[in-house]
């Protein structure tokens, strides 16, 4: 993944009831680029919000899925998702603060 900077290796975070839910137990779910590595996604978490240390990464694959309108059919764009464990003593994500 040559020339992609740590503020474009998170798109959006991912804001579901299960998401929400794992927040209590410090996961946080974000959509990412998709060649970013596991390396790349902690150091991009680390960076962009303070005081957070993260302590694992999983990661996991999309595919898109299959649409059709009429007789045309069509791909949705795949897509990464991971999903960062934290530190016990590291502060919380802010951007989840008032959902």
């Amino acid at each position: 993944m040559a020339n992609v900077k740590y503020y474009d290796v998170i798109l959006r975070p991912v804001v579901t009831e299960k998401s929400m839910g794992e927040m209590a137990s410090k996961k946080y779910t974000f959509f990412v680029h998709p060649e970013a590595t596991k390396s790349q996604i902690a150091e991009a978490v680390e960076k962009m919000f303070e005081g957070a240390k993260v302590a694992s990464v999983n990661t996991m694959n999309l595919d898109g899925k299959k649409k059709r309108r009429g007789m045309v059919v069509g791909q949705t764009a795949k897509q990464k998702k991971a999903i960062v464990t934290l530190t016990e003593d590291s502060k919380d994500i802010e951007v989840f603060a008032g959902l």
